[in-house]
């Protein structure tokens, strides 16, 4: 089965790219979570707009990337959330929902994908969550969770 990714999925490729892969990996896997889309003519047309799309948000280089890292690692990122009376959580804080508190930090826009939370986040207090910018380059920043 020929397919377009539309998202990276390691071992296989990064958004834009062409693949081979086995009917059935590709039609229970990568289509109903939407890293692909079926190979046509017409849709080899939008791998353009996909690949303009990753070079916006893509990191240029190692310089690039140790840039950002020093950019996020100087933030101080505070995010609310619905807390009980003890300091647990209602609930655990996503990827999606730090990337939005490193935005409105003033930080870079982040793929929520790239947040690596080593362990579910369901306490007030301050945490380390990493940040995979590229390969070699990870950032550590610090969230302060705060009850709501």
């Amino acid at each position: 089965m020929k397919l377009i990714l539309t998202a990276p999925v390691e071992h296989l490729g990064i958004p834009g790219d062409i693949v081979e892969v086995k009917d059935g990996y590709g039609r229970n896997y990568l289509l109903p979570r939407g890293f692909a889309i079926n190979w046509t003519k017409g849709a080899e047309k939008q791998i353009e707009g996909i690949k303009r799309a990753r070079d916006a948000r893509e990191i240029r280089s190692a310089d690039h990337a140790k840039q950002i890292r020093s950019q996020l690692e100087e933030l101080a990122v505070s995010l609310p959330a619905q807390a009980g009376t003890t300091g647990r959580l209602f609930g655990a804080v996503t990827p999606a929902d730090i990337t939005l508190a490193v935005k409105k930090a003033g930080g870079p826009a982040l793929d929520k994908r790239s947040v690596e939370i080593a362990k579910p986040i369901k306490t007030v207090g301050d945490h380390t969550i990493g940040v995979k910018l590229t390969a070699g380059v990870v950032a550590h920043i610090t969230v302060s969770v705060t009850a709501a």
